[in-house]
């Protein structure tokens, strides 16, 4: 067997999903593995395969705290494990593992059961969490740049700010969840098990549509609920419409009256301002 055919082998081998009790596949044959006195080649494979899962669960449930505190402990593991199955790691990076989990989910949400549409609302807002810690930040427009606004000038949003419309209040349960997390320790190469958690018992939460903002201020991600009117003109702009025709868009869409809605914008460009989220196109 060649370098490489026996490196393809080997990785193909290691990413194997785990079969019952954790243990590698029996359909799987080692014997290009040498066996010590110690352990079988199945065994010496078994420590990687497992040290390879178990880091990717592991990150799972990193990154997924509130998506575990609806579906529950017990489901979340088997929820994971069909995903990591079904959607291989393909990234250089961990980060990017729960890139498929919403598309995934929509498709097999027999694994959170009646618990489905909030847990997908979930996994947006996390997924949000996520791509804001990474995202780039462009020069941002400051107060003082708003005092020319014309209805021609462009203005877009921060990189990082992701609009999320929610059937579900899942921010709040997502901010417990996280903080509920326990502390972690590095993973060790020769793990022999997932880490347990303490979970936090989530009830069936009611259906509210909310409006939220993800993004990123001073190293650290927030969640701001926004008004409807104030979500649907942040999208329009995102769209880099002129600053003039997003306002006509906002104005059509809305049952303000205008003078509501004139002091209600006035006090939206100044927060988004202040924010940073507004940048020059």
């Amino acid at each position: 067997m060649k370098l490489l055919e026996l490196q393809r082998k080997f990785a193909a081998d290691l990413m194997a999903p785990l079969g019952r009790g954790d243990q590698v596949s029996r359909k799987i044959k080692a014997s290009y593995i040498k066996p010590n006195d110690r352990l079988t080649a199945i065994e010496r494979l078994e420590i990687y395969s497992r040290s390879y899962w178990y880091r990717l669960i592991d990150s799972m449930y990193e990154d997924f705290p509130g998506l575990r505190a609806i579906v529950g402990p017990r489901a979340f593991d088997k929820l994971v494990r069909a995903y990591l199955a079904d959607c291989p790691s393909r990234s250089f990076t961990l980060r990017d593992l729960g890139s498929r989990l919403h598309e995934w989910l929509k498709k097999h949400k027999s694994f959170a059961g009646n618990k489905a549409d909030v847990a997908l609302d979930m996994i947006a807002l996390e997924w949000a969490h996520i791509e804001a810690w990474d995202a780039a930040e462009e020069k941002m427009l400051g107060p003082e740049d708003l005092l020319e606004l014309g209805p021609n000038l462009r203005i877009g949003l921060q990189p990082h700010i992701s609009l999320l419309d929610l059937k579900y209040p899942v921010d709040d349960l997502r901010i417990r969840a996280a903080s509920n997390q326990e502390e972690h320790e590095t993973v060790s190469n020769a793990a022999t098990k997932p880490k347990k958690r303490r979970t936090l018992a989530a009830g069936r939460l009611k259906p509210e549509r909310i409006f939220v903002a993800v993004h990123r201020m001073d190293d650290s991600i927030y969640y701001r609920r926004l008004d409807r009117d104030e979500f649907h003109l942040l999208r329009t702009l995102r769209e880099r419409k002129p600053v003039g025709r997003a306002l006509a868009i906002c104005v059509r869409q809305s049952s303000r009256g205008a003078e509501e809605l004139r002091k209600n914008l006035q006090k939206w460009f100044a927060a988004w301002a202040e924010l940073g989220w507004l940048t020059r196109v």
